[in-house]
Formats: C-alpha cells, structure tokens, sequence
C-alpha cells in the first residue's frame, strides 16, 4: 500500500506573484521509491489547524533533472496553498506520497514524434515536465504549446520556458494567450475558449500531424479544447488530459464554464454501446447527464468527467466525447 514519507524542502523558489516551486531533499534509500515519470503528481498532507489536509501537486521537474520539484499556486480560500506559501520554509520538513498519475508518454531515444499541449495558468506545471523530458529524450522530436494565462506578469515558468525555447530554437514553439493584455495579434488575445481554440487548429499546426495532444488547466479550457480537437477529427487515442486545477477555480468561473458547456451534444460509449446525451449544466458534470438520460453510468468516465474536484479515479467503463 503507498504510504507517505517525510521529505525535508530543500529550496523554496518564487516563481510569480502568488506561486513557488518546492524542492526536496529525497534520501538515497527513498529515491527509487520517488522515481517518476513526467506529467505525474505527488500528494502533500499536513496538519493544517489540527486538520489532516492533503493535496495533489504535478511535479514540474523532468525524471532526467535529477531532483523532486512541484508548483503550488496560491488561490483564494486554498488552504493547502496559502499553508504553503506563508508558512513553508526551507528546511521544514513535510509528508510526501510518491508519484502517480496517467497524464504521461512513453518518450523513447530515437523517436521522431510531433507533440502539442493546451495549458493554462497552473496547468503548465506538468505539462514543463513532459516538454523537457520529450525534447531532452527524444533527439528528433518537436514540441509546441499554446499557454494561456491573464497578464504576462502572471506567466508561471516564464523564463524557463524561453531558456528552453532558446535551447532547442527548432523543436520548441511556445504561443502565449493574454486574456487581460492586448497583443498586435488579435490571435494572441483573449482566453483559450472553443473559438480561440478552433482557430488555433486551423492557422498554427496541422491537428492530423501530432501524434500526442495533452491538455491541462481549468475545466473551460479543457473542455473548449478537447471538443476543438474532436471537431478537427483528432482521435481519443491521441488526446491525454489531466483534470486536476478545477479544484482551485472559482466558483464563478466554473460556473462559467459549465454555461459555456450547456446543450453541448456528448458522444457516450457504453458497455459497447453508442449513445449521445445533452449536457445540462444544472446537474453538474457530464456523468450526472448520462444518468439523467436514463443510462446506468458508472462511478467515473475515461474523459474524467465525474472526478470530484481536485481528486484523481480509476477510469470505468463509459466514454465520452
């Protein structure tokens, strides 16, 4: 049974305004126990007021780098965030559950693919991991993202991302989307919505070239950009997402997003079976729709959809699309 190890911090990096990064000090004895793959997570806990809290972090580092790294973003009401922030120090020492996680690729030396990631705001964290590992790995393979976030200033893992996009200048493109800033290009503005996203697909890359899309950030974005892949004919094999940042959203914004989702026509397949339901953002997620049409859907989908926020589960045996 996975447990958890105290792990001293080694470093405390600002990485924004209201977001660090977190190193820890894992001892030889432990380091195959913390072996990880990129895009994979790790759980923090700690008594926060006399309260057993924990939390799922991305790690940010690539397996190759040598270290333990993870991103926390302070959100409003966070507990665990905001703990993190204002009382974390180098040199404390905090429980740490080892990696785990889907939201990764089997990057192998010699291959020659083309991967693509939508990200937005902390939804980079391990989105950085797979980038660096890919283009570290992969000799002959690209990568380009489409990050979004509000204002440049807010930007996580800025400079980092132009040190890489300077190292490897042919493998690495990076677009940056600014909701709350104006660009020149009128491409670049805005929130990475069903609209931005679709023409993404139709003037920066040819979708049937990609072998791997991943996506990552709050669930608008998510949603905006896997139903644009599914409209460019991209298939379910290639799409990997990670839903996780719903957690910290706010309400507003999620609520949002589920308008932004409503009367949405949804793919189902299940027990072999194809259907399609209408999503009503009343209920909640897409699962509760597949129940309301009178289908026995399962605890969670193989898109996600059911997962409580900022908790990961076991796929089941219904598909959404």
């Amino acid at each position: 049974m996975t447990q958890f190890y105290p792990l001293r911090i080694r470093n405390i990096r600002s990485e924004t305004r209201n977001a660090v990064s977190i190193s820890f000090d894992v001892p030889v004895a432990l380091r195959p126990v913390f072996a990880f793959k990129a895009g994979q997570y790790v759980t923090l806990r700690a008594a926060i007021d006399g309260e057993d809290v924990r939390r799922n972090y991305s790690v940010c580092a690539s397996p190759l780098d040598g270290e333990l790294r993870v991103a926390i973003k302070a959100l409003e009401g966070g507990r665990f965030s905001n703990f993190a922030q204002q009382v974390l120090r180098e040199g404390h020492e905090i429980e740490v559950m080892p990696a785990a996680g889907r939201f990764t690729a089997g990057f192998a030396a010699g291959a020659a693919r083309w991967y693509a990631a939508f990200a937005a705001g902390s939804g980079i964290t391990p989105v950085l991991s797979l980038i660096r590992t890919a283009l570290l790995t992969e000799a002959e393979s690209r990568f380009t993202l489409f990050y979004g976030n509000r204002r440049s200033t807010e930007i996580l893992f800025l400079e980092e991302l132009a040190g890489l996009k300077n190292r490897f200048m042919e493998r690495l493109e990076v677009f940056h989307f600014l909701s709350a800033e104006e660009d020149d290009i009128a491409l670049f503005n805005g929130r990475l919505d069903l609209a931005k996203c679709g023409e993404i697909l139709r003037t920066l890359i040819v979708p049937a070239e990609i072998d791997k899309f991943f996506i990552c950030g709050p669930e608008g974005m998510m949603l905006a950009a896997e139903t644009a892949l599914r409209a460019a004919g991209v298939g379910t094999d290639k799409i990997l997402l990670e839903r996780f940042a719903a957690a910290g959203e706010p309400p507003a914004r999620r609520e949002q997003a589920a308008r932004e989702a409503a009367g949405r026509r949804i793919g189902v397949l299940l027990e072999g079976r194809k259907s399609t339901v209408t999503f009503d953002a009343a209920l909640g997620n897409i699962l509760e729709s597949v129940r309301a049409a009178g289908m026995p859907a399962p605890f969670a989908c193989k898109a996600g959809c059911a997962r409580p926020a900022g908790r990961r589960s076991s796929p089941a045996t219904l598909r959404c699309w």
